[in-house]
């Protein structure tokens, strides 16, 4: 998403604003409701500024449908959306808008707001892009594990994310593949890109283990802290969120071991240092190895494999689109059992 110069983008916005969500039967001689001249029937695109907006989507035709929303780099907004034959419902979600739109790192992306249209049967109305008045927002600080990943097969949990929020409650997504909390400080890109960013009552989850392979105990536990202090200083609310497992099983069926529940070279658990840095700050914690940990061990060594890129790519770390969404509605689980978000903002 380029910057538009100031004429431009307020213009755009303007007609934005101006688009409606208009049901059906209003219509004359079979026209379009505004709105959907900027659709075809497998995508929309809405020509605005980076930005925060609430979209409202009016799903349903004249037979079965089922209809999926992603947007921007991979992320799902709306999860498939089933409508009987002949009836129609409404959804809403916000987006968070940027440059770059997927990783910090990464590519500018295309201008302006994209979304796709997927699902079964996809069978969009109508639709309204206005730009949002009242939103909390996530942001996250993290790895590949959970950052837009730009290609399939990939996908981090945080691309997933959005699916299970409602309007009012967006995710700004500014993990980045291969970063560590050593590289994630040091790089002008990313803390000191994003820490500028985050507004009062933000909430900021921050998962930075995977890469941390070379950092000592006393280095990692700082760095945490240093995010932590950070995020406060702008008046945000840190969340620390310990790191999903990898599938590395013993002959047993259990995880337990270093590989799967990182812990590095230099003998630094990880996810233990997380739990003694959110007790020691008061800060909420995620124990997102803890979770994923027992689903994987669950499924045992087989099924556990479509949670992950092993059938794909003999990756035992990064996850597939399903195990992401999988992993993103025990993300959505947490933040909903320690009050971290508002249940009337959440998909259940």
């Amino acid at each position: 998403m380029r910057r538009f110069t100031a004429l431009r983008g307020a213009t755009l916005t303007a007609l934005v604003l101006g688009t409606a969500l208009t049901a059906s039967p209003a219509r004359a001689h079979g026209a379009r409701p505004p709105g959907m001249e900027h659709c075809t029937a497998t995508a929309c695109h809405f020509d605005v500024p980076p930005g925060t907006y609430d979209v409202t989507v009016r799903l349903g035709a004249a037979t079965a449908s089922a209809t999926r929303v992603t947007g921007e780099t991979r992320r799902t907004l709306l999860p498939e959306t089933a409508v009987p034959a002949g009836e129609h419902t409404t959804r809403s979600f916000t987006v968070d808008v940027r440059t770059p739109e997927g990783e910090p790192t990464g590519a500018d992306g295309t201008p302006g707001l994209d979304l796709a249209l997927g699902g079964s049967a996809p069978a969009l109305d109508a639709i309204r892009v206005t730009p949002s008045r009242q939103t909390r927002r996530i942001l996250l600080i993290g790895d590949s594990t959970v950052c837009d990943q730009p290609a399939d097969p990939y996908s981090g949990w945080g691309q997933q994310l959005p699916q299970y929020l409602r309007k009012g409650l967006s995710v700004a997504n500014h993990a980045d593949s291969g970063e560590s909390t050593v590289t994630y400080l040091q790089d002008p890109r990313l803390w000191a890109a994003v820490q500028p960013l985050i507004r009062p009552g933000d909430l900021v989850l921050v998962q930075l283990a995977h890469n941390d392979k070379t950092t000592d105990e006393a280095t990692y536990r700082a760095n945490l802290e240093t995010l932590v202090a950070g995020i406060r200083d702008r008046g945000g609310e840190p969340v620390l969120v310990t790191p999903v497992v990898r599938r590395w099983f013993n002959a047993d069926g259990t995880l337990d071991n270093g590989t799967a529940l990182l812990v590095n070279g230099l003998g630094v658990d990880h996810p233990a240092v997380i739990r003694s840095v959110a007790a020691a700050e008061g800060v909420p914690l995620i124990d997102l190895t803890a979770k994923t940990k027992a689903l994987v061990e669950s499924l045992g060594p087989e099924a556990s494999k479509a949670l992950y890129l092993y059938n794909e790519k003999r990756d035992n770390t990064h996850t597939s689109v399903h195990g992401a969404t999988v992993f993103a509605g025990l993300v959505r689980d947490e933040l909903l059992a320690r009050h971290l978000v508002p249940e009337g903002r959440v998909r259940v």
